[in-house]
């Protein structure tokens, strides 16, 4: 390949809801595997609110409140951002907000949420869209972009690539944590996509024995 030549990257998609730790985990080490593997992350939300609204009274109450009005107002940001300001502000508002709301602890607070835009670069009238739902069609039609392209009985995150043969793969997941670095990234992306885009695969799982490490 020439110095004129650019490789042209594998877009990944990627859904999630900022309020779920294990896809904040799993998105840390998809930047990760940015740095080490030819691929471009494109963010896309969903909601945990949206996914349980049928089934909330089957929930425990502490999942019941969450997935409530708190629920819904840091998905609602980011869409509204993503709406007025275009689809690039949706991965750094992702990672300010999860930044705050997992790794300090803070939680998906009105304050944290004015903290995330503040910083990067997005006005403060945006959090008003915490109680709107003037874009909740939107993210509605995201969210079921990503859930109809793996099936109903999965949560957030998913993935989905263009598969070797040009169809796509998309899956649940990895659930890991730590989230991977260098090369460990790459081998647990290698991995995933092996047994993601083997036909007839479907599922790999193991009871979690450990919480999320915001490492």
């Amino acid at each position: 390949m020439t110095d004129t030549q650019v490789r042209e990257k594998t877009p990944v998609d990627f859904w999630f809801d900022p309020l779920c730790p294990w896809a904040w985990m799993t998105s840390r080490w998809m930047l990760e595997v940015e740095k080490v593997r030819d691929v471009e992350v494109r963010w896309h939300v969903m909601s945990l609110a949206v996914l349980n609204e049928d089934k909330l009274d089957e929930l425990p109450e502490r999942y019941r409140e969450l997935l409530g009005p708190k629920g819904w107002a840091p998905v609602r940001v980011v869409v509204a951002a993503q709406q007025k300001f275009g689809e690039e502000v949706t991965g750094k508002l992702y990672t300010a907000l999860g930044t705050k709301i997992h790794n300090e602890d803070r939680g998906a607070t009105r304050e944290v949420i004015a903290d995330a835009l503040a910083e990067v670069g997005l006005p403060a009238e945006l959090l008003a869209y915490a109680d709107s739902d003037e874009y909740d069609q939107v993210l509605r039609d995201s969210h079921n972009d990503g859930i109809e392209r793996v099936g109903q009985e999965v949560g957030t995150p998913v993935i989905s690539v263009p598969g070797a043969d040009g169809e796509e793969v998309a899956f649940f997941g990895p659930v890991v944590t730590p989230a991977p670095r260098g090369e460990a990234a790459a081998r647990l992306w290698d991995g995933t996509l092996l047994v993601a885009s083997t036909p007839g695969f479907y599922e790999i799982k193991r009871t979690r024995t450990k919480g999320p490490s915001f490492e």
